[in-house]
């Protein structure tokens, strides 16, 4: 018994001997075990890494994989370009074995473009890339290290941002730990000029000059009135002039603002008339240009600007004083220069776009979009029997009929607007609705068949 259980323990022993044997020649035929890291492994092209190769004895040969070589367990190499790399170690063990290892490495580069100088409280556009290209990952744009703005990487890896810029600085993109090259944007400051007042003789009449940002700069100041200097001074932020109204006379306001630095010039002018109190058909200059431009701001309809007080001058008066509820004379007054300081557009009835004649005030609207693109002085039945109601141009006739009716819009039977030799302040017509000669045509050749007429 004892015998036959030596045997048995030797044959064991001398088959474990046997596994082992084929084990140890199956590991020296696979070659040395190595692992193999870089430290980093991606930053901004050129990158200096840390390349280092782990595992048994051997001998360690780099292929670094931009075209050069190394030998060690532990290199240090600099990646110059921006690409992505593939660094592979062989590891040689005594026996002449060999095993392989490799790591990746991208060294990447982040380019930024600037716009020119960008006006104050506007959208610039930065654009840049990332190379190698790297699909929607996250590029920040900072200013002097503040963060303006974010966006992500396209196919190609260009991106594409547009802060709002205020304030001047040095702009720089980074993605990861990526930094771009830097771009200075400086900043054209705003300047705006207004006139306080009408502009009239007796009244209060300033201008006023702002600065925005105000940090930009200092406003420099000059009035001159022919050709003679009457003010000259400094300012921050904002500057303030009176004017002298006593008489009619016309200012000359300018501005220049001396800029810090980041920011650049800017200048401005502004032609102030103090204008004579009383206006009425007949008056020439510059009193009758100020007073008709602020009717064309006003959107009352005229035929030109032109500094004479002609018929189109006086319709445009006698509109806004009916739509403003003041006396129907067709004559300025202080009462009018006061009306015209403060009043606005007129506004619409209605939405869209179509005539409104308004009865109560003798006057029709040329309303586009819901806004009134001009407002014109008109005279409808006498007896008021112009149709109240929502009509359209169904029939145009072009010229003079029999009637004296001119460039005529029929929206209902005989019913029309029309251009007149009299339109005066009240009510006078058969049930037309009448409107100056001088702006009957442009009306007939804005408007189509169809024009929608709201009579109220």
């Amino acid at each position: 018994m004892r015998r036959e259980w030596a045997d048995r323990m030797r044959r064991v022993i001398l088959l474990a001997m046997l596994v082992f044997l084929a084990w140890s020649h199956v590991a020296r035929a696979a070659g040395p075990a190595v692992t193999v890291q870089a430290s980093p492994q991606q930053g901004a092209a050129p990158l200096l890494t840390t390349l280092a190769a782990v595992g048994d004895p051997a001998t360690y040969t780099w292929d670094l994989g931009d075209g050069t070589a190394a030998v060690g367990a532990m290199v240090q190499h600099t990646y110059e370009g921006a690409a992505r790399y593939v660094a592979t170690v062989t590891a040689t063990g005594a026996d002449g074995q060999t095993t392989q290892a490799t790591v990746r490495v991208t060294a990447y580069a982040l380019s930024l473009r600037a716009p020119g100088p960008v006006r104050y409280g506007n959208r610039a556009t930065f654009k840049g890339a990332l190379q190698p290209a790297e699909v929607r990952v996250r590029v920040v744009l900072h200013r002097d290290g503040r963060f303006v703005g974010a966006a992500l990487t396209r196919k190609n890896g260009t991106f594409r941002i547009r802060p709002r810029v205020r304030v001047p600085g040095t702009y720089e993109a980074t993605y990861i730990d990526v930094g771009s090259n830097t771009r200075i944007v400086r900043v054209r400051p705003l300047l705006t000029m207004r006139r306080v007042g009408v502009g009239v003789v007796g009244g209060r009449l300033s201008v006023v000059s702002r600065l925005r940002p105000a940090a930009a700069g200092t406003l420099h100041v000059t009035v001159t009135r022919s050709g003679r200097s009457v003010y000259a001074g400094n300012a921050r932020g904002v500057a303030r002039v009176a004017l002298d109204t006593h008489g009619a006379r016309t200012y000359q306001v300018r501005v220049r603002v001396d800029v810090v630095t980041g920011y650049t010039g800017a200048t401005g002018s502004l032609r102030v008339a103090v204008a004579l109190p009383r206006l009425g058909p007949g008056a020439r200059g510059a009193s009758v240009r100020l007073l008709e431009q602020r009717l064309a701001d006003l959107h009352y309809a005229l035929e030109r600007v032109d500094g004479a007080y002609g018929q189109d001058t006086f319709d445009a008066v006698l509109a806004f004083q009916k739509v403003n509820w003041l006396p129907r004379t067709g004559d300025v007054d202080r009462r009018v220069w006061r009306a015209l300081e403060r009043a606005g557009v007129p506004r619409s009835r209605y939405g869209g776009t179509h005539f409104e004649v308004d009865k109560t005030r003798q006057v029709l609207f040329d309303v586009r979009g819901g806004r009134v693109l001009r407002a014109i002085q008109v005279s409808t039945g006498a007896t008021g029997n112009t149709p109240l109601g929502v009509w359209h141009v169904y029939s145009k006739t072009p010229g003079f009929n029999e009637k004296l009716m001119y460039y005529s819009m029929y929206f209902l039977r005989g019913f029309a607007i029309h251009g007149y030799p009299s339109v005066p302040a009240y009510p006078a017509s058969h049930g037309c609705v009448r409107v100056p000669i001088w702006a009957a045509y442009s009306l007939y050749e804005t408007h189509g068949y169809g024009t929608t007429v709201i009579i109220y």
